[in-house]
């Protein structure tokens, strides 16, 4: 039977959380009476991960569906792949920690039936540590000032896709994305609900601070060139105030004379100018970095075996 939902759910050492998932997703589906299939992504995982998925295939062997990579190319990577090979109209991406509740899918189901081609979960009563929230709080606004991009919650990857929109992220091609912002630039009726956030059971985030600013950049790199402008308009402004400062010396050498003084506040001055220039670089890189991957057109990931069984 022709699946009218699909679950796509990256994992990436998950074996404690996994068996109450896998239970819990299953009872929310089977309770809403639609064909789905579930999408597991093994990104990876260094536990006993790989070997409960394959279980579960066996289990459900027409429902659930496995691939596996040969490594750990990153979560947005692993949905990636099953977005090429989701068949389902409606399309849910979900963490594998819990700390999305699986019984929220029918929530956003209703809201794709309602119309919506993009719906978004935002997290009620975060349950994460103060740093996380706050440096999250501060990234949206950073991100709303600097994209086009309108989402209450970029970090909750409960959300849930028409199809066509699937179809349009796939067939891009980017290496380095973010998946729930291209989603928005492609959608035409978005909308988002709040969902339950729960603390996390077992084991711990995947996400380090090194991995959420990389992410942040592939956002920002992706979506805006405001960076860059901000950049060439701070450089047309410190040239600016640098000419008028060598008019300033000029006048005070003719006025008062050769000085000595003064020099550690030039030092200071330049070793400033340096910092920026050096930061100015950094941008730039990123973005030329994302082209190189870009243009280079090697594959994101590398998939060692898909576990999927054939509908008769």
């Amino acid at each position: 039977m022709h699946p009218y939902l699909s679950i796509v759910v990256p994992v990436y050492n998950e074996q404690d959380n996994l068996q109450p998932l896998f239970d819990r997703l299953t009872a929310t589906l089977d309770a809403l009476d639609k064909p789905y299939e579930i999408w597991f992504t093994n990104d990876g995982s260094r536990d006993r991960s790989g070997m409960l998925l394959a279980q579960f295939h066996e289990q459900r062997p027409h429902q659930v569906r496995v691939i596996e990579f040969n490594g750990n190319f990153g979560q947005h990577q692993a949905i990636m792949a099953a977005f090429e090979r989701v068949r389902g109209e409606v399309v849910v991406t979900l963490d594998a920690d819990l700390q999305n509740p699986p019984e929220e899918i029918p929530r956003l189901v209703a809201q794709i039936e309602a119309g919506h081609d993009v719906v978004g979960g935002y997290r009620r009563a975060r349950q994460d540590t103060w740093f996380r929230r706050y440096a999250s709080r501060a990234i949206n606004r950073v991100r709303e000032h600097t994209t086009h991009i309108r989402m209450r919650d970029q970090g909750c990857m409960l959300r849930a896709y028409r199809r066509e929109v699937v179809d349009c992220i796939v067939r891009t091609g980017e290496r380095s994305t973010f998946i729930p912002a291209l989603a928005l630039s492609f959608s035409s009726h978005p909308t988002e609900v709040e969902v339950a956030h729960a603390a996390r059971a077992a084991g711990t985030s995947k996400y380090s601070l090194y991995k959420l600013i990389r992410l942040n950049f592939d956002l920002m790199t992706g979506f805006s060139l405001v960076p860059l402008q901000i950049f060439t308009m701070f450089g047309m402004l410190v040239a600016l105030m640098s000419g008028l400062f060598v008019f300033y010396l000029a006048i005070r050498r003719l006025v008062v004379g050769p000085e000595a003084q003064g020099v550690f506040t030039l030092l200071a001055i330049l070793f400033f100018l340096v910092g920026i220039v050096i930061f100015g670089l950094g941008v730039i890189g990123e973005y030329v970095g994302r082209i190189y991957e870009q243009v280079r057109n090697r594959p994101g990931f590398m998939i060692r075996t898909v576990l999927e069984k054939p509908d008769e």
